[in-house]
């Protein structure tokens, strides 16, 4: 099939290379022109295991990149928008750039289209693109069949190709026969032994995607509610996350405690569904608790350190491994470390810090204008230090040398802030471990 995909960030640069690889020609087009000629030679702006492997070997095949959307959507069968919905300052999505989108498709496409909201947008945004392409069309005097399509991604940084070629479900939302024909044709190479759409109404597949963020949200703050409630009556949250996960009806998955949830949507699309709910005179007391619950995890570790050495930190150094909001991304959106060390800095300690992959985004964005020193190793960061602070669960943190940690550390210190060492696996006496719920 002929695909163009608008918007080559993460959601859209995997989906365009990931339809590419099926045999699909797919165009992918951007506003940005220095992103798309590097896009053009292979250079990947995001890290994601896979993906550059997968762009360059379908580059200039069935991938290709432009900036020109008229000209991908000229003959395209399926037009994909996936540019961004930014947090406005109400909470709600921002669709000016979806929108804007939807305009420019309209003032350009030149025959029968398939319209598809892969971005996360909120319930009804369909009905805007399709107001917003038929005005366009209106202008132009013509009178171009089109289709508009919800089809919500549900990928996980760090493992989004896997989930793109192997999904657990594709949720399409249609109001056409044909509609569903064809997206169904799209995606049926990456099912081929179980027939994995769920098709439905279009409103419903653009509250599936906020209700199932939220719902993971959710299971994340209950359990850090749980932690702060052990601490306090003398528990230990993870046999208790132990105890539950085994009930199948509840399961392991995401009743990890830790210092709260960050990235591109959970945060922001909780935030979402609490405006809408709000926008029709509901009050979401659970999906706000949701929130306020993360909010303060945030800070939870940097607490803990203030309740070790005082409120004043001058002189103090620490350690931090992880700046990522998760493993295997270099994504920083609403990580928790960015409000740790911001907490940390604030009353006068050092931060020397290391992350695989996120150095660069803390540098040039979240931590840009914070006094953090930034190192090539784990164990360069800590030299000198008071404390080891963990707070993303990278895999080479998991097997540490806790010999040569207590070596260049100043105390035998670890503020564990992903509950990723048990206190047994600490190599000899004397350690501080603390840990969140224990």
């Amino acid at each position: 099939m002929r695909i163009a995909v608008i918007g080559t960030g993460y959601v859209g640069l995997v989906s365009g290379a990931c339809f590419a690889e099926m045999g699909n020609k797919v165009t992918c087009v951007d506003v940005n022109t220095e992103k798309i000629e590097k896009l053009k030679q292979g250079v990947i702006p995001i890290y994601e295991p896979g993906l550059e492997e997968m762009v360059q070997s379908n580059l200039a095949k069935t991938l290709f990149f432009t900036t020109d959307l008229a000209e991908a959507i000229k003959d395209a069968e399926i037009a994909f928008i996936a540019v961004g919905t930014p947090m406005g300052d109400d909470g709600s999505a921002d669709l000016q750039y979806v929108l804007s989108v939807a305009q420019a498709i309209g003032e350009t496409m030149q025959g029968e289209l398939i319209v598809v909201d892969k971005s996360t947008v909120p319930v009804g945004t369909a009905d805007k693109v399709r107001t917003t392409v038929q005005a366009a069309l209106d202008k132009r005097g013509v009178s171009y069949k089109f289709h508009v399509v919800s089809n919500p991604e549900f990928l996980k940084e760090g493992k989004a190709i896997e989930d793109f070629m192997k999904p657990d479900r594709v949720v399409i939302g249609a109001d056409s026969e044909f509609a569903f024909k064809k997206m169904k044709e799209l995606y049926s190479p990456f099912y081929i032994q179980n027939d994995r759409m769920i098709t439905m109404d279009i409103r419903s597949a653009e509250m599936t995607k906020y209700a199932a963020n939220t719902m993971l949200a959710t299971k994340i703050s209950f359990m850090n509610e749980i932690a702060n409630i052990c601490e306090r009556v003398g528990a230990d949250v993870n046999k208790v996350r132990i105890g539950i996960g085994s009930d199948s009806r509840i399961g392991f998955s995401f009743i990890y405690p830790g210092c709260g949830y960050g990235g591109s949507c959970f945060p922001k699309d909780v935030l979402a569904l609490k405006k809408l709910a709000e926008e029709v005179d509901y009050k979401a007391e659970l999906i706000e608790s949701v929130d306020n619950v993360n909010n303060r995890q945030k800070i939870v570790i940097a607490q803990k350190v203030v309740n070790k050495y005082g409120e004043d930190l001058s002189g103090r150094t620490f350690a931090v491994w992880g700046l990522s909001f998760k493993p295997e991304t270099d994504d920083m959106r609403e990580a928790p470390a960015i409000y740790i060390i911001k907490e940390l800095i604030k009353r006068g300690a050092k931060v020397q810090a290391y992350d695989p992959k996120a150095v660069h985004e803390a540098k040039v964005c979240y931590l840009k204008d914070v006094p953090v020193t930034y190192v090539e190793s784990k164990y360069e960061a800590l030299k000198g230090a008071d404390a080891l602070l963990l707070l993303t669960e990278w895999k080479e943190f998991r097997v540490p040398d806790f010999d040569e940690i207590a070596k260049m550390l100043k105390e035998k210190v670890i503020f564990d802030g992903r509950n990723q060492y048990n206190a047994f696996e600490l190599p000899s006496k004397g350690w501080e471990y603390v840990q969140i719920g224990v």
